[in-house]
């Protein structure tokens, strides 16, 4: 019985062994998602460009692939707002932006020596904010929205 017994926990040994080997060969075979090292960068010089303050109702980074086009929507209280918006990415790289439908939106720079452009807007109850990238490179868009004093 006793020898039984041994094979047994010899048994579940090497089964808990196989597992264990069989999980590290499946993590370490698991596909990684690379990072571009790129857009860490631009995340970061958009927020340099246009900081986070106390005051915004809204704030928002998002990187974008190349020839995209990304909506953004925000629900608002009646009133003024400012809208600043900033983007970074490769020399060349440019967006358009949209504040609303219909609007054909204005290009901005994503390299080079650049500001935050900032928009003075009477909104209802909600931003319509469409970003279309227009380069072959992906880029990182910001954006803040400000309730305008007075």
């Amino acid at each position: 019985m006793s020898g039984e017994r041994g094979r047994g926990v010899v048994l579940y040994a090497l089964t808990a062994v196989s597992m264990v080997i069989g999980l590290m060969w499946w993590w370490r075979a698991a596909p990684r998602q690379a990072v571009d090292d790129r857009l860490t960068r631009w995340r970061f010089t958009a927020e340099q460009l246009l900081p986070d303050g106390g005051d915004h109702e809204r704030a928002s980074t998002i990187p974008l692939d190349a020839g995209t086009q990304h909506e953004e929507a925000v629900a608002v209280d009646r009133g003024n707002f400012q809208v600043s918006v900033v983007c970074a990415g490769d020399n060349g790289s440019r967006v358009r932006v949209s504040l609303g439908i219909g609007d054909s939106g204005r290009g901005l720079r994503c390299s080079g020596s650049r500001t935050p452009e900032v928009f003075s807007v009477g909104l209802a109850h909600e931003l319509h904010l469409t970003v279309t990238v227009e380069s072959t490179t992906p880029i990182v868009f910001r954006y803040t929205l400000q309730r305008a004093n007075g």
